[in-house]
């Protein structure tokens, strides 16, 4: 009963909360790299980039259109699509 009673009253002190287990260095992981909003697109050059903004239309010297994908990752700002 004694051990009840100190259990008790060691958990109603201010401060004397359990320690809540950190989160793994993987799950930190998880949670930053996924970011909303992204779509996955086919670059000219036959790689896939990820790309946050939308997809445009740029007219060509040759009077032709060709579709970019804006805003991609890797500090790309415009990415020519395969069509």
């Amino acid at each position: 009963m004694k051990i009840l009673a100190t259990l008790f009253l060691a958990f109603s002190l201010p401060g004397s909360k359990p320690a809540v287990p950190p989160l793994a260095a993987s799950d930190h992981a998880v949670t930053q790299s996924a970011r909303p909003g992204g779509t996955w697109y086919m670059a000219q050059s036959g790689h896939a980039v990820f790309c946050y903004g939308p997809v445009m239309l740029l007219k060509q010297p040759d009077g032709g259109f060709q579709h970019v994908a804006t805003f991609c990752r890797g500090d790309q700002t415009m990415v020519p699509l395969r069509d």
